[in-house]
């Protein structure tokens, strides 16, 4: 791993499991200071314990962070955490992600559950920690996004699907969302497929995947500031690939920044 991540501040959402926590691992090994969010503060306190005991990363380099995606208020309360605790964010990586649930299932905010976990809520956390994301070079807004995302339809008149429900096609949806954010000129962002790999998601892929680590390295890659991004870029793993036409198309940027900003009742 490179060690120009030495110094830099990086928040990784859903750090607790799978390919979250192994970015953070990675991250953290390079010496990087890892904002390490969990859905509870238990949850993110435990991941940082293991980080700490099982990774050997110093415990200065590593703060929990909590919030539950489906709550917009508790999104809204870590980001002045943040804003406030650390002024300057090199990267912030939205990773955190559910499995659409087999029976449509909405929010106390409203929303799908998948797009607003997946979507939404690192719509209005990226919105929220502006005020801190540098912009020198080499800071950088990372979505893990995926491969799913090339079989989805925004349903942009109901996109809760309160009418049609599939939880792949929820989840693809959401995946669509984060990719086409990407693509934003407001922030300087790119988005991965991390690969298949074998983690709570595994179910949606339904075959053998690589292990969370591998994912992760390709997460990692795209946070180190020797890496050099083009906005709205979009990797498959490694290599960068043409997304999904919908996901660079000018009008569908503006039109899902509406959307959104629509239903996290915030005005950007």
């Amino acid at each position: 791993m490179s060690s120009s991540l030495t110094g830099r501040t990086v928040l990784v959402t859903g750090a607790t499991s799978g390919i979250g926590y192994e970015t953070a691992r990675l991250l953290a090994e390079s010496g990087a200071t890892v904002l390490v969010h969990g859905r509870t503060a238990e949850e993110a306190q435990a991941a940082t314990d293991r980080l700490i005991a099982t990774a050997g990363v110093s415990s200065t380099l590593l703060r929990p962070l909590a919030a539950d995606f489906a709550h917009f208020d508790e999104v809204e309360s870590m980001a002045q955490t943040v804003v406030r605790e650390h002024p300057r964010l090199d990267v912030l990586v939205n990773n955190a992600a559910v499995a659409a649930p087999e029976r449509h299932t909405v929010t106390p905010d409203g929303n799908e559950l998948a797009f607003q976990v997946n979507f939404l809520a690192h719509y209005l956390l990226t919105n929220l920690l502006e005020p801190a994301l540098t912009t020198d070079p080499g800071g950088r807004v990372v979505n893990v996004s995926s491969s799913l995302h090339r079989s989805a339809a925004i349903q942009w008149n109901d996109p809760n699907r309160t009418r049609r429900y599939s939880r792949l096609a929820a989840y693809a949806q959401s995946q669509l969302a984060l990719t086409v954010f990407a693509a934003d000129p407001r922030v300087t962002a790119v988005s991965v497929h991390p690969g298949v790999c074998d983690t709570g998601l595994l179910s949606l892929y339904g075959h053998e995947g690589a292990s969370a680590a591998d994912g992760a390295e390709h997460v990692v890659r795209l946070c180190d500031p020797a890496t050099e991004i083009v906005n709205g870029a979009y990797y498959d793993r490694s290599e960068r690939v043409a997304p999904a036409a919908a996901a660079t198309e000018e009008r569908t940027v503006k039109r899902l920044n509406k959307l959104a900003d629509v239903l996290v009742g915030h005005t950007a």
